[in-house]
């Protein structure tokens, strides 16, 4: 089976990031998405995260209905902060009759020099990445690469929660379910 793993913080999963997930499912080879949920990317500021538990049951919440999608907690048990190359050295043990492919944003993309072990990433797991604009593949460095031009939202985490702490709504920018949840919840307050 062909899976395609979708690392992120999800802090918390919006609308876009579904759009774009079901994109690429409709739209490339693989045959299922893992919202891999990192408990700490090491390029960003881990001090408004959410605990990666409540980020993982939000992803749940957003994708139980679509048997495509799955909810990861692999990094969890992993060494921290999270090194994506570590991630797929492991999945790639635990799972050895799998194919894995990485999801990204051009933007992340134009970065991935700047990732642990790079190198070794590019050599040995195909890349899909979706186009965000102004963020140009010039550089390919040797990888494998599938470029989808995914609808996109101009939405992000960072603007949601913000919402939150300004008691607005963010109905419509999260699935029902996690809007319910967050409604809910001192989550972001």
């Amino acid at each position: 089976m062909h899976i395609g793993l979708f690392f992120g913080s999800f802090n918390p999963i919006h609308i876009g990031h579904l759009i774009v997930a079901n994109h690429i499912v409709e739209y490339s080879d693989i045959d299922k998405l893992w919202f891999v949920v990192s408990p700490h990317n090491p390029l960003k500021d881990s001090h408004s995260l959410l605990n990666e538990y409540d980020r993982l049951h939000l992803v749940r919440l957003a994708i139980e209905s679509n048997p495509k999608f799955r909810a990861s907690s692999i990094e969890f048990q992993l060494p921290k902060p999270s090194y994506t190359i570590n991630t797929l050295t492991y999945l790639a043990e635990k799972f050895p009759l799998e194919q894995f492919s990485l999801i990204m944003g051009s933007d992340s993309f134009q970065n991935i020099h700047r990732w642990k072990n790079f190198e070794h990433l590019v050599k040995n797991y195909p890349i899909i990445i979706y186009k965000r604009p102004g963020f140009e593949i010039t550089e390919t460095y040797g990888a494998t690469l599938t470029m989808l031009e995914a609808p996109l939202l101009s939405i992000s985490s960072t603007f949601i929660r913000n919402q939150v702490k300004q008691g607005k709504s963010i109905r419509y920018l999260v699935p029902e379910t996690v809007y319910e949840y967050i409604a809910g919840s001192n989550y972001f307050k």
